[in-house]
């Protein structure tokens, strides 16, 4: 099976309101919860083509909102009235926004995670290694654990026993209003910023809600110190086990190359060997270090987004050729199974936004390309299947091309197909639904068809270059046993006529014969002709901003 990944926010997923003012409160907003996303919501997005669904920011994080018997959050170390998902409070604890219940947040999460399971669907949930929030306190760690930072010698800059980094008689200065009166935020010793700050001053565009995690790196003499194992190692592997009890399928890892790869040498074969199903997906962003966290990090999956997002991004957007795709698929050579595809996350910018594509239709060849150019697993992101813009200025983040992380807000598109758990087409316009009718066919494809899902790999480029617009047009053959498919993508705003050549190497890989082959092309549903021979090249038309899958019949 190829997994197919459904990433949403439960904060933002069911969330109805449609009057959501800009840094409006929970009160003002709304905010999604988890028992409105129920089995027949589920059965929709299996429906779709997913397999996994990752459930974004359900762990306890810093926030604005104030609830009875939970911590108060310091406002001014809050990104957003909503706060940031990474900006961990309690590893042991569900957000309180995302409950009907207050009270009962961890059950209907269990719930959640059994609906899930019910629907078909494995879940995905966040582990965030790397940094917690500032005012990180656990009041639901098991008995017996010890919290985090309760044993540090805050006199020293670096120790490894020690959970945290410190700058000794140093206050917290960063470059944002800490407030004022009982409302002053005040850190002494400061510690350590998440994003490898290691002094008291972080700006306003460093992740100065958040404090780094110390495991045994001693980054100012540049020393590693893991022998004895340093404590947060264990505390953060009993984390994981909790969560793997809870039945969940996976773990997506923030910022795991932040985290040293001989940390998950060590817990992720431990998780394994007691749940042996469960996935680990690294969000990682070089490329030099891809095989070590493979190979020694034992991680399943990797982000490829400085390799494949980024060229298809830029391919998309007139900025590259799209012969530069071959160039991704040769970095990972070897470990391609390994790679996460993608086109939209939280993280990045909507296709359809202004700073992207600006209509979701131009990525069509895109969609094609990430979904089908290997077995890897492909996600796409909320709303993605609908041509979410992200056209507000949602609060925090501004009108980035985003969909706000950090705000209590709806997404409009998501909340009209929502249709108050229907789950229909009926206030979608017709661009809507056709763009989300092709969402489901390639991504119901990439598992109905073993040349994707199981398939070898054949890049045509080589043997192309004067006989088709290779800055436009890229082709490519998946195949497996008799499975056999022929896929070429047209990223340009004009119809594009090739004159396509197969060579012998090809026909070889494939274990065909030369010849003419009824085909049929998938997306559209129309039977052709497709002639396969090294000497006689074939003639083949593919629109604008879309993609053929010709299979062979």
């Amino acid at each position: 099976m190829k997994p197919i990944i459904y990433q949403l926010f439960p904060r933002l997923f069911t969330n109805t309101c449609d009057k959501c003012v800009p840094n409006g409160t929970i009160k003002q907003n709304g905010a999604g919860k988890m028992n409105d996303i129920t089995l027949p919501v589920l059965k929709k997005l299996k429906d779709l083509g997913a397999t996994h669904v990752w459930y974004t920011g359900v762990i306890r994080h810093a926030t604005k909102t104030k609830y009875k018997d939970i911590p108060d959050c310091n406002p001014y170390i809050v990104k957003g009235n909503a706060g940031s998902p990474y900006a961990i409070t309690d590893y042991y604890d569900i957000d309180p926004d995302i409950a009907v219940r207050v009270k009962n947040r961890m059950k209907e999460f269990e719930q959640l995670v059994k609906r899930s399971h019910e629907a078909g669907l494995k879940v995905i949930i966040d582990f965030v290694p790397n940094h917690v929030a500032r005012q990180y306190h656990s009041i639901a760690k098991p008995q017996g654990v010890e919290e985090l930072g309760e044993s540090d010698n805050k006199n020293l800059a670096f120790s490894p026993s020690n959970n945290f980094y410190y700058m000794p008689d140093q206050q917290f200065a960063p470059g944002i209003d800490l407030g004022q009166g009982d409302e002053f935020y005040y850190e002494k010793p400061a510690m350590a910023t998440g994003n490898d700050c290691f002094h008291p001053y972080p700006s306003a565009n460093d992740w100065y809600e958040t404090v780094k995690l110390n495991y045994g790196v001693d980054y100012a003499n540049r020393e590693k110190h893991f022998s004895p194992i340093p404590s947060t190692w264990q505390k953060m592997l009993n984390i994981l086990l909790y969560w793997s009890a809870k039945g969940i399928d996976g773990f997506r890892c923030d910022m795991a190359h932040m985290v040293p790869v001989e940390f998950w040498n060590m817990v992720i074969p431990q998780i394994k060997e007691k749940y042996p199903h469960i996935i680990f997906i690294a969000e990682l962003y070089d490329t030099a270090i891809y095989r070590d966290y493979i190979f020694n990090g034992h991680f399943d999956y990797l982000y490829d987004k400085v390799s494949l997002y980024d060229t298809l991004r830029a391919v998309t957007c007139g900025c590259a050729s799209a012969s530069a795709i071959t160039g991704c698929w040769q970095t990972v050579e070897g470990i391609g199974d390994h790679m996460l595809n993608f086109l939209e996350n939280h993280d990045e910018q909507r296709i359809a936004s202004q700073q992207f594509a600006g209509d979701p239709l131009k990525a069509l060849p895109a969609l094609v390309v990430s979904a089908t150019i290997s077995r890897a697993p492909f996600m796409i992101y909320q709303g993605q299947e609908l041509g979410e813009p992200a056209l507000e200025a949602e609060g925090f983040s501004g009108q980035d091309g985003r969909t706000t992380i950090f705000d209590y807000w709806s997404i409009p598109t998501l909340r009209r197909w929502y249709n108050d758990g229907k789950c229909d087409t009926t206030k979608l316009s017709k661009s809507e639904r056709e763009l989300r009718r092709f969402y489901k066919r390639i991504l119901r494809l990439c598992n109905s068809e073993k040349a994707i899902a199981q398939g070898g790999f054949y890049d045509l480029m080589y043997v192309n270059y004067n006989s088709m617009n290779y800055d436009k047009v890229y082709a490519y053959y998946r195949h497996y046993g008799n499975n056999h498919l022929l896929i070429i993508a047209n990223f340009g705003n004009q119809d594009e006529r090739i004159n396509l050549h197969t060579p012998q190497h090809a026909l070889d890989a494939m274990h065909l014969n030369p010849g003419t082959y009824h085909a049929r092309e998938l997306l559209s549903g129309t039977d052709m002709t497709l002639t396969i021979d090294p000497d006689i090249p074939d003639n083949i038309t593919i629109p604008q901003h879309n993609a053929l899958i010709i299979k062979l019949m």
